[in-house]
């Protein structure tokens, strides 16, 4: 990651910084605010995630002397502006649903309070992080519904850019993944890791049994082999004959895995390792790990789908700007009102409406600071995560992550059972606006 993150943006938003300066509008006061107009790829609900690494970034948000001087030396902005920014800090203040929380269309994900200067600053870096990471999170909580109580690890590192592949472990994990492939993300977040051996292992050896005997040596009876690189039947016998019935596990990496998996299954029981686990690998999504739900399979790897949004690589995400105070002080709602591109403009308060324990509605006031809304069968839905350019140190980190991560596994308890649909269809619940 760069020392500093202020040139992870567009060139535009600095030019309108520029103007602004020169017109007098830079310091007033605005309310910009971060969400989705509909659900990317017909999804019925979303999952937030990327906040406490946006927060990070936000913490290096500055322009050092080689930032500067790139800025210049390509006439980007003018010598004033260099000077502002040469001493740029955030100081406003941003609210926002909390990281692994469910989002609906119109949810106010995240509010930026401040100048203009400082919150039309942050557009593209918020964008950039949370239209990544949430459609990630997004992509592997269904895959997480459709698993059930199996395990699943992220293994997609390679199908994606060497710090995406990081960010998306990290997503992952907090919309209901156990581990992870990534070391960097093991280290950076505090994510479980795993592996094994990959067919090279075993094509490395001249026979299949000497590979499967170096890799019980390495790593004890519980590792699991993998089986497929020659026949997945002699495969089977060979390691159950090297390792014995107490063999952790198999993992399976090819061919049409229900019919296969339930011949493992069979396989193994008949040699007595009934123990043994079956693992599958082969470009899993959510609808192939749904049509696993019978077979005899013990855990799940996932790899491109996930790390990839199944489809769904950006969630669709917007930043606009809803509410600026006028010459004499006072608050003004705005909004866009392009054809098929409309905002709402306003300051928003959100609440989800539950019935029983399960949500109704997604319920938003315009221009709210207190509501009556704050009821039992009513859930707020933002918490303070910047206070005037203090971060909530809270949500970084790995604590960050594990507080996101049992956060996402409660509140999607609220979801109605439509919401387990993998078919494209309407949001799960409706927006309402108060």
């Amino acid at each position: 990651m760069p020392e500093t993150t202020s040139l992870l943006t567009d060139r535009y938003e600095l030019t309108m910084i520029e103007a602004a300066l020169r017109d007098g509008t830079a310091s007033r006061r605005t309310v910009f605010e971060l969400f989705a107009r509909r659900l990317a790829g017909g999804r019925r609900f979303g999952v937030v995630a990327g906040t406490g690494r946006l927060l990070s970034l936000l913490r290096e948000f500055r322009f050092g002397d080689d930032e500067l001087r790139y800025l210049r030396d390509n006439r980007v902005v003018d010598a004033d502006t260099l000077a502002t920014l040469a001493h740029f800090r955030f100081t406003g203040s941003i609210t926002g649903y909390r990281e692994g929380e469910l989002y609906f269309p119109g949810s106010p994900v995240l509010t930026v309070d401040g100048s203009f200067l400082e919150a039309v600053i942050l557009e593209t870096l918020a964008l950039s992080v949370l239209n990544h990471d949430s459609a990630v999170a997004t992509a592997a909580a269904r895959m997480s519904l459709a698993a059930g109580d199996r395990p699943l690890a992220e293994m997609g590192s390679r199908r994606a850019g060497e710090r995406s592949a990081v960010a998306a472990a990290r997503a992952a994990y907090i919309a209901g993944f156990g581990a992870t492939s990534n070391l960097e993300a093991g280290r950076t977040w505090g994510i479980p890791t795993m592996g094994t051996a990959a067919h090279a292992w075993t094509l490395l050896h001249e026979r299949e049994e000497d590979a499967f005997r170096a890799q019980i040596a390495a790593q004890g009876l519980g590792t699991t082999l993998l089986v497929d690189t020659y026949d997945i039947e002699r495969g089977v016998e060979t390691a159950i004959r090297v390792a014995g019935t107490g063999l952790g596990g198999v993992r399976i990496d090819s061919g049409d895995l229900p019919v296969v998996a339930a011949r493992v299954r069979a396989q193994l029981d008949a040699l007595g390792a009934t123990d043994t686990r079956i693992t599958v690998t082969s470009d899993l999504d959510e609808y192939a790990l749904a049509a696993l739900a019978a077979s005899p399979v013990d855990a799940y790897g996932v790899g491109t789908s996930v790390v990839t949004g199944s489809g769904t690589p950006t969630a669709g995400m917007v930043y606009k700007l809803v509410a600026r105070q006028d010459t004499d002080g006072t608050w003004v709602s705005v909004a866009k009102a392009s054809a098929e591109k409309t905002s709402t403009g306003g300051r928003k308060t959100a609440f989800r409406r539950l019935r029983g324990g399960i949500a109704e509605a997604e319920l938003i006031r315009i221009d709210a600071v207190d509501s009556p809304l704050a009821l039992a069968e009513a859930r707020a839905l933002q918490v303070p995560l910047v206070a005037h350019g203090e971060i909530d140190a809270s949500h970084e980190g790995p604590e960050g992550v594990r507080a996101a991560r049992a956060h996402h596994l409660e509140v999607r308890g609220e979801l109605p059972l439509a919401a387990h649909g993998l078919s494209r269809s309407d949001p799960a619940i409706p927006t309402r606006y108060l």
